[in-house]
């Protein structure tokens, strides 16, 4: 990868995905192919010269504006291009384009809408929502799909709002658990059991010394069921993680 001087007319570069990093008290920039930046960080790519316009750090990839040997001593304690131009592609944060965030967010939208589907149920009917329906609903409560950290994280803030609201008739579904406990140990929290985790016991049997529960919880209490029964030395199996509530047994 050979440096270039300094072009003498503004550079015009299409299709350009650009890696901007802050170093110092500058921003710097490099011009890249679409595409090619995702396939490089996530070792796809191997050739560096794939990824890259042109070989060149930029102040302002848009304005031409090209950084000197000095700013990148100054801010890289170097000016050996290609070793900044890979510590740019590695740190730096990906500037998409219009069309690029444009996908992006229509991607997360339908990944949100799917992980609703799934996790929720309407209770009377037991069904769960198309995507389509849970999207009406959220458009009507002005739902904001975009600035998420993840479609997970967005899709239990829209849950969470979805149940508050009940705009239409809709709760989470329950998660389907295994839970295997010494038996002189599980009589002593029996009660305990029935009374904050257990919403349909759904099987239950004894295997050599061992209890065995299958039973369904809300998802809330999912977390604290795993500390007790890591407490009690037992094991906790997530056997399904949305489940349309049927039948019970008793214990």
């Amino acid at each position: 990868m050979g440096k270039i001087n300094q072009p003498n007319s503004q550079i015009r570069l299409t299709n350009v995905s650009l890696v901007r990093m802050k170093k110092g008290k500058k921003r710097f920039e490099i011009a890249c192919y679409q595409n090619k930046v995702h396939d490089f960080q996530s070792g796809v790519e191997k050739n560096i010269d794939e990824v890259l316009q042109i070989p060149q750090i930029f102040l302002n990839v848009s304005k031409g504006q090209i950084a000197s040997s000095e700013d990148l001593k100054a801010s890289f304690n170097t000016t050996n291009i290609d070793e900044i131009i890979l510590e740019i592609l590695k740190k730096g944060e990906i500037q998409l384009s219009e069309k690029e965030r444009a996908q992006q967010n229509e991607k997360l939208h339908k990944e949100i809408l799917n992980i609703i589907s799934a996790k929720c149920i309407n209770p009377k009917s037991k069904k769960r929502y198309p995507p389509t329906m849970i999207d009406k609903a959220l458009k009507e409560l002005k739902f904001n799909f975009v600035n998420a950290r993840s479609a997970k994280s967005k899709s239990l803030e829209a849950i969470k709002l979805l149940v508050e609201k009940q705009i239409i008739p809709i709760a989470r579904a329950k998660l389907r658990v295994k839970v295997i406990l010494n038996t002189e140990t599980f009589n002593k929290v029996k009660s305990e059991f029935e009374n904050e985790f257990i919403s349909f016991l759904e099987n239950s049997e004894i295997v050599d010394d061992n209890t065995q529960i299958l039973f369904l919880l809300e998802p809330e209490n999912y977390k604290p069921l795993g500390e007790k029964v890591k407490s009690m030395k037992g094991k906790l199996e997530l056997v399904d993680s949305a489940v349309i509530q049927e039948g019970e047994i008793k214990l």
